[in-house]
């Protein structure tokens, strides 16, 4: 995040933690506000990395678990990137930008993942780069936000998830029905804001990554890379996995999972009266002192506690009983997932 961004988003309130806008003074109000109402966040604790060159769009499509053979600029998708072992090493947004691509990963992990990616390019004609500076990130959300979108931006996405509208110094991903990813030039990054945040309040990270979890997407953190196969996380109803595109790394392991094994884990959406992180253990009694689990992503909740993205045997959820922490730790309040999650081929 640049210097004068930061400095602009203190002047209008923004208390940074670890170089992000943590909150903007009132936490408590802004977990409220994202529950029930407008409002609009940055991403800097989001990262981006570019890719340009004549054979990008192939050089990526062979590296990811989505088929992005015919990603038009008009639609993102969704899409994991994995080891050797098929466990998942990052997720991210692939844009379309001219003939760039984009891929929207967390921040602690874009460097990491841009140099594995710049690996293997070897004779490809294509470049990886650090795009941070070149797009800031917000996000908006709540009642009005396409309304909003329109008349800050001119920017109107298709009404359908995963849908882009591209503007001259703007786009914007539709993630929602009233949650949208922008991504704007540094240079109209401020007045963007200013628009937005007349009308919509304005959030740090930790309310927007409640309104994540909740919308049951997993974000693959430091703490919980090469844990988890696609399906685990629930990528393949998030739409995240294509199984006739070919080849990529690890692909053998996630087509197996797929369709030669009974699934064993799978994502669930809770709450518990207690704090949370990413790579928390989870317990049941089937499984006594072994875990039965982990906590893929936790934000403390509205209305006091945490809600939680955790990966779970399924025979622990069934039991009834799952635990946080410890054997005897805060017990699991599950919550309906916002999307539909398909029976696992056995």
């Amino acid at each position: 995040m640049s210097n004068d961004w930061t400095q602009f988003l203190q002047r209008h309130g923004a208390r940074l933690v670890a170089a992000c806008p943590s909150d903007f003074g009132d936490l408590p109000g802004e977990l409220v506000a994202a529950k029930t109402g407008l409002v609009v966040a940055d991403l800097s604790h989001w990262g981006l990395i570019g890719f340009s060159g004549a054979e990008a769009q192939g050089f990526l499509h062979g590296q990811v678990t989505n088929d992005l053979r015919d990603l038009a600029p008009d639609q993102a998708v969704f899409a994991g990137y994995c080891s050797a072992k098929g466990r998942m090493l990052a997720d991210f947004l692939v844009f379309k930008r001219g003939d760039d691509l984009l891929l929207m990963l967390p921040q602690a992990l874009r460097e990491a993942i841009q140099k594995r990616l710049t690996m293997f390019i070897l004779r490809t004609k294509a470049q990886a780069r650090n795009a941070n500076d070149e797009w800031l990130r917000l996000g908006l959300s709540g009642p009005g936000a396409s309304a909003l979108l329109a008349e800050a931006l001119g920017l109107a996405p298709a009404p359908a998830i995963m849908a882009v509208a591209q503007g001259e110094a703007a786009f914007a991903v539709r993630l929602g029905d009233d949650r949208f990813d922008i991504l704007v030039t540094s240079a109209e990054a401020p007045a963007v804001w200013l628009k937005l945040s007349a009308k919509a309040r304005p959030v740090g990270t930790v309310a927007w990554d409640w309104l994540m979890v909740t919308a049951g997407i997993p974000v693959i953190l430091p703490e919980t890379q090469d844990q988890f196969v696609p399906q685990m996380a629930n990528m393949v109803d998030l739409h995240g996995v294509s199984f006739t595109k070919g080849c990529y790394p690890g692909q053998e392991i996630v087509a197996r999972s797929q369709y030669l094994c009974k699934q064993k884990r799978r994502m669930y959406l809770a709450h518990a009266e207690a704090e949370a992180k990413a790579g928390d253990p989870v317990f049941s009694p089937e499984f006594g002192t072994q875990s039965a689990g982990m906590v893929v992503n936790a934000a403390p909740a509205p209305d006091g506690g945490v809600d939680l993205l955790a990966i779970i045997r399924i025979d622990s959820y069934e039991g009834g009983e799952v635990r946080l922490a410890a054997p005897n730790g805060p017990k699991l309040d599950f919550r309906p997932l916002p999307y539909p999650v398909a029976e696992p081929a056995a």
